[in-house]
């Protein structure tokens, strides 16, 4: 068994507590590196994968429900909620999007780093037992936008046929990773600077290529953030 520590990522708006976190899990030998909200932490992955993120709820724009739902839809993550919401349902529903664990503030310090070591020694138990390697498809992997085909090539090697504004949504968001885009100025690139612009074509558009991706069991890269547009996470080139 590898004996590697996990990277570990935090997401906390409180910049006091965050900065405590990574203070004391860095003395503690661990890689650590912080994010004041979703949409940071999205831009931030793309660059520093991270093994176990902590998330705090009350974020502010898309809150930390969402960011775990998303999360285990990728895979591979370890995910603590870190919330000062102790209510029954909020537990509940966290930790049916994917959490592993539910601790609510404050934090007893010492408890965390317990928790995180259990947690990664599980991880760890679990990949090996099925032989998988600790890689998610957006760690440097490649995404592969193919011309000639009109098709989206996955890390893995599946493929999707891909409508031709699908294919240039992707190639414009593409271009540059953890760029958000507000989805006027994609409309604006994919449509010409139209007189009367429609935004939801954009949505449609996604919609689509979200639901053929999830027939062939794959999770895009693409984010949806909240107030601001759309950004692609990983690596892609044409």
């Amino acid at each position: 068994m590898t004996t590697r520590q996990p990277t570990i990522a935090i997401i906390e708006d409180s910049s006091d507590l965050r900065e405590e976190l990574i203070f004391f899990l860095q003395h503690r030998g661990y890689s650590v590196w912080g994010a004041d909200s979703a949409e940071s932490f999205w831009k931030k992955l793309h660059r520093s994968p991270a093994d176990i993120v902590l998330v705090d709820l009350g974020l502010p724009g898309e809150d930390g429900f969402s960011v775990v739902e998303y999360l285990a839809d990728l895979g591979n993550f370890g995910m603590i909620i870190v919330t000062a919401r102790g209510q029954q349902p909020d537990k509940l529903r966290g930790l049916n999007l994917g959490a592993d664990l539910y601790l609510v503030k404050p934090v007893n310090f010492s408890e965390l780093a317990t928790t995180l070591q259990t947690l990664w020694q599980r991880m760890q138990h679990e990949q090996e037992s099925t032989g998988v390697t600790h890689q998610r498809e957006h760690d440097g992997a490649e995404w592969r936008l193919m011309a000639g085909h009109q098709c989206l090539a996955t890390p893995n090697g599946t493929t999707v046929q891909l409508s031709p504004q699908e294919y240039k949504l992707l190639s414009i968001l593409g271009r540059s990773p953890s760029e958000i885009f507000a989805k006027e100025a994609l409309l604006d690139l994919m449509f010409q600077y139209e007189e009367t612009p429609e935004l939801h074509r954009i949505d449609v558009i996604l919609s689509r290529l979200r639901k053929k991706a999830k027939k062939h069991d794959i999770s895009l890269p693409i984010r949806s953030i909240f107030g601001k547009g759309l950004v692609f996470v990983g690596q892609i080139k044409e």
